[in-house]
């Protein structure tokens, strides 16, 4: 597998992504800045990391998504390349018009940070068939503005075309229908709030993030 990391100016889980990815497929991970007009070529999988990209000023995301790369990510998603948006990387999705909704701030207004455990709600993805019905994970949450927020036709159509792909099992941000992670229409773009790249080995508390990705080689 082919894959590259996405680097905006405040990224801070690039590297997170790069080990994960490489320890998890024993494949070599490019990283791309958000500058670059191109990407590499054949790639498999394409990563927008966590992290405060631009210092999250404006909305969160707002201006990674005009970063000169994203026009290639566009037409790499269109081309039909798996993409996926990690927390920072979710919210860029979303702000690109990549994934439906918005990323708001957290209910409780605090920046929430620990192990959270997730409803694998769409088993039959690119990038879950790996969990092979394993009805329940483990990965880390960090963020403040978590929220994942839709209007009422918008939601109506992500869960009845079952693009809802992971929920909270115990709702930490106040998400709308207890979504943490979901995948376009066509199903190879993924935005999710919770870390794989942080739940990739037992010692880390967990390795359900490693499934993951290993879900997409086999995908690709």
């Amino acid at each position: 597998m082919s894959a590259a990391v996405i680097v905006f100016p405040g990224s801070n889980c690039d590297r997170d992504c790069k080990v994960a990815i490489e320890r998890s497929t024993h494949e070599r991970v490019e990283m791309v800045w958000h500058q670059e007009t191109t990407l590499p070529d054949g790639l498999d999988l394409i990563v927008l990391p966590g992290g405060f990209s631009y210092g999250d000023y404006l909305r969160c995301g707002a201006m990674a998504a005009q970063s000169p790369v994203m026009q290639a990510v566009k037409k790499a998603a269109d081309d039909g390349v798996a993409v996926l948006g990690i927390c920072n990387g979710f919210q860029i999705l979303c702000e690109a018009g990549m994934l439906p909704g918005a990323l708001l701030k957290n209910a409780g207004l605090k920046y929430v940070c620990k192990p959270i455990s997730l409803e694998v709600a769409n088993g039959q993805t690119r990038f879950t068939a790996g969990y092979q019905g394993q009805r329940e994970v483990v990965m880390t949450q960090g963020n403040g503005d978590g929220n994942y927020f839709a209007d009422a036709e918008t939601l109506a159509r992500i869960e009845g075309e079952g693009q809802v792909v992971f929920r909270y099992v115990d709702n930490p941000n106040g998400s709308v229908g207890d979504i943490a992670g979901l995948q376009n229409a066509r199903g190879n773009v993924l935005g999710m709030m919770p870390h794989p790249d942080r739940a990739f080995e037992a010692e880390l508390g967990s390795a359900d993030g490693a499934v993951l990705f290993r879900s997409i080689y086999a995908a690709a």
